[in-house]
C-alpha cells in the first residue's frame, strides 16, 4: 500500500531589489488539517527568528517519528509509559557542501511505571528507532541517547 502526503505552500513578495530585501515568511498547510504554519529562513540566512524553518521542521519531524513509534511499541508490549520529553538538535555545515542535516541527536527523557525494565524500554526505544519512517527517509545520522526515570 502506497500512502501519499499532500501540503501547500504559499509565498508572496518580490525579488527585484535583490538578496538582502525580499521576505522569506511563508505559510505551509496539510490539508484536511485545518492548521497553517508561517515559516521562514533561518535567521543566518535572514529570516525570523520569532518563526520556525525547515530545519527546525525536519527535526521535530525526526523528534516526533521516533516518539510515535516508540510508544507504538511500548504499547504493543503492555510497557507503560507515563510522559516522554526530547530535546533534540541538528547539526548542518554550511563549509561543506552540498549543504544538509548531516546528524540529529535525540535525548528523550522517559518516564515509565516503577518497576518497569529499563533494558526493555532502552531497547524499544532502539526498536522504535528501526521502525521510524522519518530516520528511514533521512542520510542525516540519527542518535538517540535515551534516559529512563521512574
Amino acid at each position: 500500500m502506497t500512502h501519499t502526503y499532500a501540503a501547500t505552500l504559499s509565498w508572496q513578495g518580490s525579488t527585484r531589489d535583490g538578496y538582502r530585501s525580499y521576505s522569506r515568511t511563508h505559510a505551509a498547510s496539510a490539508p484536511p488539517a485545518e492548521a497553517a504554519l508561517s515559516l521562514t529562513a533561518d535567521p543566518k540566512y535572514r529570516g525570523d527568528a520569532s518563526q520556525l524553518n525547515p530545519e527546525q521542521l525536519l527535526l521535530m519531524s525526526a523528534s516526533s517519528c521516533q516518539l510515535l513509534s516508540f510508544l507504538a511499541e511500548a504499547a504493543l508490549r503492555k510497557v507503560d509509559v507515563l510522559g516522554y520529553d526530547d530535546a533534540a538538535e541538528a547539526f548542518m555545515d554550511d563549509t561543506d557542501g552540498p549543504m544538509r542535516i548531516t546528524r540529529i541527536v535525540l535525548r528523550p527523557v522517559i518516564r515509565v511505571a516503577v518497576g518497569t525494565d529499563v533494558d526493555e524500554v532502552v531497547r524499544l526505544v532502539h526498536r522504535g528507532h528501526d521502525l521510524c519512517f522519518i530516520a528511514n527517509s533521512l542520510t542525516s545520522t540519527i542518535e538517540i541517547e535515551p534516559r529512563i526515570v521512574f
